[in-house]
């Protein structure tokens, strides 16, 4: 990716293909992202297996609060955790803007302190909505551009190249905004793909950010890595 902050991961990152490919066996930290569907988490005994990070689960469109949001928080940050909080997305429901304050209002904010990340978007279909929300792809591309640019400009209008990390699988890119590479130079890529290989990614992305590599394992909610060492991590949570 382009800018400084991307670029930064750059360095660090595997040089991952649009093809798929095994993760190179390197210090990529271990992380988990989490909701009140986990129910009450002792964050210490989590740090004690080795993980690191974790994005929490604060939003869902403009109604919708976990109610487990900061108990999480607080605990992960307690236990010494980088953490962030994640938004699943409804653009069926209100504009890419609307939900991006909504979620910056409740836990999604972004501060360069070295332990907070940036706020994710989760871009995946409910199973009771319409696939790809109803949308065309222009269309969900434009409302995704809406949230990104309203999240950056809300969160670091000092720091030009801090934009929500995005979450999503390649087929529901592709499916729902016709493999869209227009976030590729901005937006770190966060993938799900439960399998022992990243596979392919979406247009435009040389490589992904984070890997959700499994949907259970030896801690609470999903698994997850994050592409480099600690080193590059704690530079994401900085800035």
């Amino acid at each position: 990716m382009r800018s400084l902050y991307l670029a930064a991961l750059s360095a660090i990152a595997f040089a991952l293909s649009a093809s798929a490919s095994p993760l190179v066996k390197r210090a990529n930290p271990e992380g988990i992202d989490v909701s009140h569907y986990q129910g009450t988490i002792n964050w210490n005994t989590v740090k004690s297996h080795g993980v690191v990070f974790a994005y929490i689960k604060a939003t869902e469109g403009t109604t919708y609060l976990d109610p487990k949001f900061s108990a999480n928080y607080e605990g992960a940050t307690k236990a010494g955790i980088i953490r962030g909080g994640y938004h699943f997305a409804h653009p069926d429901s209100s504009s890419g803007a609307a939900q991006a304050k909504y979620f910056l209002a409740h836990g999604g904010g972004w501060s360069g302190d070295g332990i907070t990340l940036p706020g994710a978007i989760d871009l995946e279909d409910r199973l009771s909505s319409a696939g790809c929300y109803g949308l065309t792809a222009s269309q969900m591309v434009s409302w995704i551009k809406d949230f990104s640019n309203t999240y950056h400009s809300k969160t670091s209008p000092q720091l030009s190249h801090i934009f929500p990390v995005i979450y999503t699988t390649t087929s529901w890119w592709i499916q729902c905004t016709g493999n869209s590479a227009a976030f590729a130079s901005t937006n770190p890529l966060w993938i799900a793909h439960w399998a022992s290989s990243i596979g392919p990614l979406p247009a435009g992305w040389k490589y992904t950010t984070f890997w959700q590599y499994a949907d259970s394992g030896p801690n609470p909610g999903d698994q997850d890595k994050f592409n480099g060492d600690l080193a590059g991590l704690k530079r994401l949570a900085s800035g």
